[in-house]
């Protein structure tokens, strides 16, 4: 069965090669500390970093634990990793890249060689994903694999939308299995100042963000929310752990538009009919941009930076003084170079005053913007596909939609009688006379966003994963240069991704059946469902064989999370309820509240009910997550009472009518939406400190279910 991307493979004759005969991975000791210094990464792994990440990955993809060593040669039935400079590959262009990888399965064992270590690196999510779609019985042969195009990704809106440092980590792991190579991160940005309709305080109150925290003086205030920022520390931690595995961070700072963040900060710096602009005529706004990007600029380990500069709609003049002026500042202080967003392409008519292609790249994103080939390639600049035809917005649009439409991955090529494959050349899906020839050295790759416009209260972390799902895979087997079908595709994503190593993004839970756990006061802690998820506690047993829970006690499982489906239901007496605030169970991405009303905050928003839980009256409440939207039922009930269906489970959710979480989306301050919200099921504690409230707990159970 073909991969993700799809790779090229020259079959030796008949025969396999076991998985389960291998008993080491050896690295090549001539190039054990070697690195690739050509990509885009100022801190890229050597051979030996990559092979003990890929040791790690065998283990909990395959159950396979193997021990590395560095040696001269390899060794029988081993994975031997070594680089050759000497074997040419090729992109798109006909130019070297070091990303390239020879990946050999013969009866003694398993050899990649790759033109870097990084190529190597590829080798290896290519040998996982074969030994996970022939189970673990690899075909001899040989395959010889490079990608086409340089840069191949996706954007992230964390500026209108706060994801926590370790999510995005996790996303760069579910990148990386299909040898998607950057993550932009936008990373300063506001919610659109409706200059028809808002004040000037309204507009200086607007939610607008600035991602990143820094002690320094230079910069106070610009930030003031650090419990939803990135520290220098986290930003380090977030870089190493996505190089890791062959991906880039390339951060954006966003100005001259998309500025409120900093105009909330220094109201003198915006246009005074649209704050979220910057008046780059103003004598400190060039000054204060370059205070901030000097402040930064050592976090940033890329060889390349984002300053934004999109949608600007003031002087052209000015914003190309700004852009070059920007770009040489980065220059100067960093060694970087600079990527914009397409918004005012070269003219004659500006002269000198051009943007300076030599150090700027353009990132295209709508052709009422700029024409990528006409207006940038065939004028010398450096272009980067990010084009509309592939974005996405969070939850709800009127113009785009909330998944990645990757039908247009098979049907985008306008070159081809009924649409062909679309690859990262293809601008304009609808006329080729848009559209460079594949070959073109001009055109970087690409990198699909998405954007969330309408800001942190509309999804949960997890929704951006849902998003790209199956958008990442897809997209990534056309960035590499990959022809999978539309039916090979789904054949080798379903195989493939339940083992996708590095990340648990679906916050899946191993289960023996479809209960997960179920505990109840007359069995104390131990889980009933076979799976052996035993719970703590330190609060006592009434006399009714129930727990008697408190802000001095807790009962915890050793679970955290449990994502899309679930049916979590509890039996439990609330006696007290202190400040209209109580946590009744928690986890890692979510936490079942009264507030008083029954309410599930995630991602730093409360998803309230208009129902409440009554106090001193038993109730069996159920919370359901059901595909990409979540329920809560409530019945009241005694002790003594059956629990309904299979230990209080899915059938307890069905028998009385459910009402819905949903999210409330205010769109440029003109209406309302709401929508359905996808929540995480808390499961990890009841009670404990800052619980909020008294009670007792009956049973607790979990089922996969809904």
């Amino acid at each position: 069965m073909e991969g993700i991307p799809k790779a090229p493979f020259t079959s030796s004759g008949y025969g396999v090669y076991s998985i389960s005969d291998l008993n080491s991975v050896v690295v090549d000791s001539q190039y054990s500390d070697a690195h690739d210094e050509s990509g885009e990464t100022l801190i890229p792994p050597s051979l030996s970093d990559f092979a003990s990440t890929f040791a790690e990955d065998l283990q909990s993809v395959l159950d396979i634990e193997l021990n590395v060593s560095i040696a001269d040669t390899a060794a029988l039935d081993s994975i031997f990793l070594t680089v050759n400079e000497s074997v040419e590959y090729l992109d798109a262009s006909g130019a070297r890249t070091a990303e390239g990888y020879t990946l050999t399965i013969s009866p003694s064992g398993i050899v990649i060689s790759g033109a870097s270590p990084l190529g190597v690196w590829w080798g290896t999510r290519t040998l996982l994903q074969q030994a996970i779609l022939s189970e673990g019985l690899i075909p001899l042969g040989r395959t010889k694999d490079a990608p086409g195009w340089g840069i191949r990704g996706m954007m992230l809106d964390v500026a209108r939308h706060y994801y926590p440092a370790e999510f995005l980590v996790e996303l760069c792991s579910y990148m990386s299995f299909f040898k998607q190579n950057t993550f932009h991160l936008h990373l300063s940005d506001n919610l659109y100042n409706n200059v028809n309709i808002y004040s000037r305080e309204r507009s200086l109150e607007l939610y607008a963000r600035f991602r990143l925290w820094s002690d320094s003086e230079d910069v106070a205030g610009l930030n003031n929310h650090k419990n939803e920022s990135y520290t220098r520390g986290q930003f380090e931690e977030m870089q190493s752990a996505c190089a890791a595995r062959g991906v880039t961070i390339i951060p954006e700072i966003e100005a001259p538009g998309h500025a409120l963040a900093i105009v909330q900060w220094k109201p003198e710096l915006g246009l005074s009919d649209d704050l979220s602009l910057l008046n780059i005529s103003h004598p400190d706004t060039i000054p204060t941009m370059k205070t901030i990007w000097s402040t930064f600029l050592d976090w940033f380990h890329s060889k390349t930076v984002h300053i934004g500069a999109d949608e600007y709609t003031a002087d052209v003049n000015d914003y190309n003084r700004f852009v070059n002026e920007m770009a040489a500042h980065i220059r100067s202080a960093s060694g970087k170079g600079t990527r914009i967003w397409g918004t005012f392409p070269p003219r004659p008519e500006y002269g000198d005053g051009n943007i300076n292609s030599a150090d700027v790249s353009v990132q295209h994103w709508a052709f009422f913007e700029d024409n990528p080939y006409h207006d940038y390639i065939r004028n010398g600049y450096a272009v980067l596909n990010s084009d509309d035809t592939f974005y996405t917005v969070n939850k709800w649009s009127g113009s785009y939609p909330q998944k990645v439409p990757i039908a247009r991955t098979w049907n985008g090529d306008p070159a081809t009688d009924g649409g062909g494959i679309w690859h990262p050349h293809i601008f304009d899906t609808k006329d080729p006379a848009n559209n460079p020839e594949r070959s073109e050295p001009l055109v970087l790759g690409a990198v699909t966003p998405l954007w969330n416009d309408y800001g942190a209260n509309a999804s949960t972390y997890s929704e951006a994963y849902y998003v790209w799902r199956e958008g990442i895979p897809a997209l990534a087997d056309k960035q590499w240069g990959g022809d999978l079908s539309e039916p090979a595709f789904f054949a080798a994503l379903e195989k493939l991704h339940p083992f996708i190593p590095g990340q648990n993004l679906e916050r899946a839970v191993k289960s023996k059946g479809p209960v997960i756990f179920n505990y109840t006061g007359t069995t104390g802690g131990v889980d009933q469902s076979g799976n052996g998820y035993d719970a703590t506690t330190s609060c006592p047993l009434t006399t009714e064989s129930t727990w008697a829970i408190g802000p001095n006690c807790s009962f915890e499982t050793p679970l955290q999370s449990k994502g899309r489906n679930y049916v979590l239901s509890l039996r439990l007496l609330v006696e007290d309820v202190f400040d209209d605030d109580a946590t009744i169970i928690r986890g890692a991405d979510s936490a079942l509240m009264l507030t008083p009303n029954i309410t599930l905050f995630a991602a730093g928003t409360h998803f309230r009910l208009n129902s409440t839980a009554p106090v001193g009256t038993w109730v069996d409440l159920s919370i359901v997550g059901l595909g990409d939207r979540t329920f809560a039922h409530m019945r009241t009930t005694s002790l003594d009472a059956a629990l309904p269906g299979v230990s209080g489970l899915a059938e307890a959710g069905k028998e009385e009518e459910g009402e819905e979480f949903l999210a409330r989306l205010g769109v440029n301050g003109e209406f309302f939406v709401w929508t359905p919200v996808a929540i995480e099921a808390p499961i990890a504690e009841l009670g404990g400190e800052n619980a909020g409230w008294t009670g007792q707990l009956a049973s607790l159970s979990l089922s996969s279910e809904a």
